[in-house]
């Protein structure tokens, strides 16, 4: 449970919560589209970038009042062209400023293939501190790219403003805030189908004895970092670069970053597998297969396009798909001995842990740690765009993957490890646009101790 998590640096027994590393929220005045604009809301907002293809992106950048123009700017100098288009859009009234702070109830609507049940995630937008990782508030499972990170630490410090928030969870067992979120969702702002054909409802709160309780709530708790790794770094580094200034003002914009809460307690949380291709393998078929023998029991699976519907229900097992064929892999048990002893067990029996290790690193020869970097393999989390990718000849194969628990997400968070690259895919992802968080300083101040 979040709240047993065991601080790694804590000078207290271990177990034991420091409560003086519990999250601080904050409700924010959003900027958000003129409510003429509202009827387009679909026309307006934007998926996350890695989750869209260059089709849908191109058809997203040909809208000049879509938010793709602010999370992920064009041209040769892309941070200063967001911060003209956001310019333009204030002064032109595109977009406007909420006088009051909220709480932002946020509702996805959602049905997964062969379903016929609607699910819900229920959450709420809010600002949160940009807590450094070692202060182990909010915990992440993931590594970042650096440039990746250069690169919003560039936009953000040029615009100010945040397009799209992260995605964090909770737990809150009691489900002290769902009755709240319940009443504001009754009377959204917005209500909308996205391009996942997700249903979006947002609802606002600004009673201050309500917003008063969630930040209650929230300060008894650790954050997991689900989704957005790369954007709150760039945010932790621009707050690093901004200490020491505006000594005299206590509530700081460039302190808090713009999150979705989810509770990890009574919620549709899913998580989707990312599989993965390999470009440009030098080993003959037979002699690829070979390698793969002398680890994992390989058999040969009829359909390539039955794989997606595999349910994997043994440890360390995977699809390969290759050529014409595929099969299915299983890890020898007598190999997992001499595989990652340096690893805490939540990491080690990670089935993503060992295909790295063991067909990325010791079979094609990529270091565990090159391989984020690597121009060779490729994640994808669209099955049939695997078996298009292999049976067109681009890809050498693919390897299909099952999705990971959420409990194996909190286990790995727990020990302070990280897990391979593009390990989870919540499902759904939030949607950019629906508001904008501003950190400049006129904009965000607010007297903000009436909620405390």
């Amino acid at each position: 449970m979040l709240g047993k998590v065991k601080l790694r640096q804590s000078p207290k027994a271990l177990g034991e919560i420091d409560y003086s590393r519990m999250a601080e929220i904050l409700p924010l005045k959003a900027w958000r589209y003129a409510e003429a604009l509202t009827p387009k809301m679909e026309e307006l907002t934007a998926p996350l970038f890695d989750v869209v293809s260059t089709r849908q992106r191109q058809l997203l950048y040909e809208n000049p009042l879509n938010s793709i123009h602010l999370s992920v700017p064009q041209g040769n100098n892309p941070s200063q062209n967001a911060l003209e288009t956001l310019l333009k859009w204030k002064s032109e009234g595109v977009i406007q400023q909420d006088t009051l702070p909220g709480i932002y109830v946020y509702y996805q609507y959602f049905r997964l293939p062969g379903e016929h049940d609607e699910r819900c995630r229920k959450g709420f937008i809010a600002q949160i501190k940009a807590y450094d990782w070692s202060e182990e508030v909010i915990l992440r499972h993931e590594n970042t790219i650096v440039s990746a990170v250069n690169d919003r630490i560039d936009l953000l410090k040029t615009t100010q403003i945040q397009a799209s928030p992260t995605h964090g969870l909770y737990e809150d067992k009691d489900e002290q805030l769902e009755s709240y979120m319940d009443d504001a969702i009754a009377n959204p702002l917005y209500e909308l189908e996205d391009y996942q054909g997700v249903r979006e409802v947002m609802g606002i709160i600004q009673n201050p004895e309500i917003i008063k309780h969630f930040l209650k709530v929230l300060k008894d708790k650790q954050v997991i970092l689900a989704d957005g790794h790369h954007r709150i770094e760039g945010a932790i580094e621009f707050r690093k670069s901004m200490r020491g200034k505006l000594p005299d003002t206590k509530w700081k914009g460039y302190d808090y970053h713009l999150m979705y809460l989810t509770n990890t307690s009574g919620n549709h949380l899913k998580i989707l597998p990312t599989h993965r291709l390999y470009y440009g393998l030098e080993l003959t078929q037979a002699a690829f297969l070979g390698k793969i023998q002398e680890w994992f029991q390989v058999k040969k699976f009829a359909d390539p396009e039955e794989l997606g519907a595999y349910a994997f229900h043994k440890p360390h097992t995977f699809g390969l798909v290759m050529g014409e064929e595929s099969y299915t892999l299983q890890l020898k048990s007598e190999m997992m001995d001499q595989l990652n002893l340096h690893l805490p067990e939540s990491i080690r029996q990670l089935d993503l842990s060992v295909l790295h290790e063991v067909l990325f690193a010791r079979i094609l020869g990529i270091p565990v740690a090159e391989q984020r970097n690597s121009d060779q393999i490729f994640y994808e989390r669209n099955f049939s765009k695997c078996i298009q990718q292999v049976r067109s000849g681009q890809a050498s194969f693919a390897v299909i993957t099952r999705e990971l628990e959420l409990e194996q997400v909190l286990e790995v968070c727990r020990s302070g490890q990280v897990m391979p690259q593009k390990s989870t895919y919540f499902y759904p992802k939030a949607l950019g646009g629906l508001l904008f968080a501003s950190i400049k300083q006129d904009e965000f101040d607010f007297e903000y101790e009436s909620f405390l």
